[in-house]
């Protein structure tokens, strides 16, 4: 039977999509990949599992321990998940700035939710820094999403080489936005080790510092995004030496019809992190020329901003576009 073990088995694996639209404007071939079908909703589920795997070959997680983490919402969903499975305990930390979707859906999960204010990452109070403190403090192993390269050698095992073999090897260009740089920095590696033509690009919202680093070589950030889990002002372990080609700077103005068109007539609903990597590929294609395949990440679904990105409200306030049908 061709059936998967529980949770952690199904983890993974997960589908490459044609997205017509994207594909057709850039006469390129544009494939997301689809990590929004992980049993926890979100790509973050590989970067759990590997940190967690990899603390138990350390020897760092014993039986019934507690795993403490910073995080935006996904990753911290994905821990508690895997926690669950594996009999740890899970405490997250995250900004209360964060959709109320995930605040909830982490309580669903059995998490010990640690709300506490959103401040900069310079604050020693920021959710990432603080989460390992309070590592400290409990005891606890701190998973570090951000600094443990077990997540970037996570998506080197698996991301990478599944890219590489549902496009026969034919992949021209792979993009994504940076959270932790995991993805980014371990699907790199991955197509860079097998083909070393293979063009890579970093999509940056606004208020992000990564587009002026690796343009200009400073770390520096302007405008602001309501995307979420993205949108790095440092430069992580994770993302370190990543061999990047090129870089974009992508506006929410710019992303959010992508996300509501998909919608409307691809039957795909999405999150913000998405419409990013979507703009990225299309300009990554526009840029190689037609006839190439590009491949992004589908990170997650829409249903967990359902508050912010979905709501004609929100979006008004922010002076944002709205989906159609919402108007």
């Amino acid at each position: 039977m061709n059936v998967r073990s529980g949770f952690l088995e199904s983890i993974g694996n997960t589908p490459l999509i044609r997205l017509r639209a994207a594909s057709e404007i850039t006469g390129c071939e544009i494939y997301g990949k689809a990590e929004f079908l992980n049993p926890g909703g979100s790509i973050k589920d590989r970067a759990a599992l590997a940190i967690i795997n990899d603390a138990e070959q350390r020897g760092q997680l014993e039986p019934g321990g507690v795993i403490v983490e910073g995080t935006a919402g996904n990753v911290g969903i994905g821990i508690a998940l895997v926690a669950n499975v594996r009999g740890y305990r899970s405490v997250i930390v995250m900004p209360d700035t964060q959709s109320q979707e995930k605040k909830d859906m982490l309580r669903l999960c059995g998490a010990d939710l640690r709300l506490i204010p959103a401040v900069p990452y310079s604050n020693p109070g920021h959710y990432a820094r603080y989460s390992g403190r309070l590592a400290e403090e409990l005891g606890a192993f701190w998973a570090n999403q951000f600094d443990n390269v077990a997540n970037r050698d996570g998506h080197y095992r698996t991301t990478g080489p599944e890219i590489w073999a549902q496009t026969d090897g034919k992949v021209d260009g792979f993009t994504c936005a940076v959270g932790s740089g995991g993805t980014l920095g371990g699907v790199a590696r991955a197509l860079k080790e097998r083909n070393p033509g293979v063009k890579i690009a970093l999509s940056d919202p606004m208020g992000a510092a990564l587009y002026n680093w690796f343009t200009r070589g400073e770390l520096t950030a302007v405008g602001n995004s309501i995307t979420e889990g993205i949108g790095q002002v440092r430069v992580t372990k994770n993302l370190e030496g990543t061999p990047i080609d090129m870089a974009y700077r992508i506006t929410d103005e710019e992303a959010l019809p992508v996300l509501f068109d998909l919608i409307e007539h691809e039957g795909l609903v999405l999150g913000g992190s998405s419409a990013i990597n979507i703009v990225g590929a299309m300009r990554l294609a526009r840029d190689l020329g037609p006839g190439k395949t590009i491949v992004t990440i589908l990170a997650d679904g829409g249903q967990r901003y359902q508050s912010k990105l979905f709501n004609p409200d929100f979006l008004r306030k922010k002076s944002l576009p709205l989906p159609p049908w919402m108007k």
